[in-house]
């Protein structure tokens, strides 16, 4: 077994549900997995995370996702209609050209059909993704397709595709190309670094600190409190004037993939509240913890509001309850 830990910022809803997320992918990866925080040190809070083998789980799951193709898929009997274009507010789009721009991140995705669907239909902006590993693992993700009874926690809206999203996420965002790039079949050039650039730039940091590795963001699905915004009615908008935010695309994937099989518990009006354990536990129970389910185990709750940025929900950075409330 191999045991290795990161800082984590526990107020930071995202960075605690991107911890669930490494747990799911080690268990795809490694299998074994089991996982908790410590607070005990009093220097600010860490994760650790055990799995089967001899190598870090963490730079396991991040070479993966570095090194991983990305596919879109839908139920069979599945057409995908054409992008629509424009319509919406500034919010709700990357860009002018939103979608067409994220999907230059690594190539336009392919498009799978699959008897096995979470939902009643295929929605293009809410089609599940396939993560091919380079060796041959393959994960499911689309916790923001749920078709059943439980709040499917999809934060974004509006001109953006869960496909173009995760690829701007682990591949990067690129400007159109131009003629001369065309002819050569390459790429146009790089406008936001995703995971696969940041891992190629200094991997030895973003496995020791994965969250605290920043970067402009051309898209994200609105769980790194660091990257968000709201409308101030000030004359101004990032979109307009080409501003991109800094947020991590670990945080922001992982926790993605944390909610896949988990979901914080919304107790009102866009108030959510999610719970750090204080022990190892495997995913399954890991899975119960963040939503509090597990009162006998140490544990810290938090909860945090969903703002709104035009049609989007955004994650806040969250406040800790008291430990009565949180374990009375």
């Amino acid at each position: 077994m191999a045991e290795a830990s990161i800082p984590v910022d526990l107020f930071n809803p995202g960075q605690v549900f991107a911890c669930l997320g490494f747990m799911e992918a080690a268990e795809i990866l490694l299998s074994n997995v089991e996982g908790g925080f410590d607070w005990s040190k009093g220097s600010g809070a860490s994760f650790f995370l055990c799995a089967a083998g001899k190598l870090n789980p963490f730079e396991i799951v991040l070479e993966f996702l570095a090194e991983a193709d990305l596919k879109c898929w839908g139920p069979v009997g599945y057409v995908d209609p054409p992008p629509q274009k424009g319509g919406g507010d500034d919010e709700d789009v990357e860009s002018d050209d939103g979608v067409d721009e994220m999907a230059a991140a690594g190539g336009a995705s392919s498009l799978g059909l699959s008897i096995f669907f979470p939902a009643k239909a295929g929605d293009r902006m809410a089609l599940p993704i396939r993560l091919v590993g380079k060796n041959g693992p393959v994960a499911d993700l689309g916790h923001w397709a749920d078709g059943s009874s439980r709040e499917n926690f999809k934060l974004y809206a509006g001109n953006r595709s869960a496909d173009a999203i995760a690829r701007a996420m682990l591949m990067g965002v690129r400007s159109k190309p131009t003629k001369k790039q065309k002819t050569n079949q390459q790429l146009g050039d790089l406008k936001t670094k995703g995971l696969r650039q940041l891992w190629e730039d200094d991997r030895t940091t973003l496995i020791k600190t994965p969250f605290d590795v920043l970067t402009p963001m051309g898209g994200s699905f609105n769980f790194d409190p660091r990257g968000a915004w709201t409308a101030i009615d000030a004359g101004y908008s990032p979109n307009e004037h080409n501003h991109a935010m800094e947020a991590s695309p670990v945080v922001e994937f992982l926790a993605a993939w944390g909610l896949e099989h988990a979901r914080p518990v919304e107790f009102a009006l866009r108030q959510v509240r999610y719970t750090a354990w204080g022990v190892a536990l495997p995913p399954m129970l890991a899975r119960a913890a963040l939503a509090g389910a597990l009162p006998a185990i140490p544990s810290r709750q938090f909860h945090f509001e969903l703002n709104l940025s035009g049609k989007n929900k955004v994650v806040t950075f969250a406040q800790e309850e008291p430990h009565d409330i949180a374990h009375g």
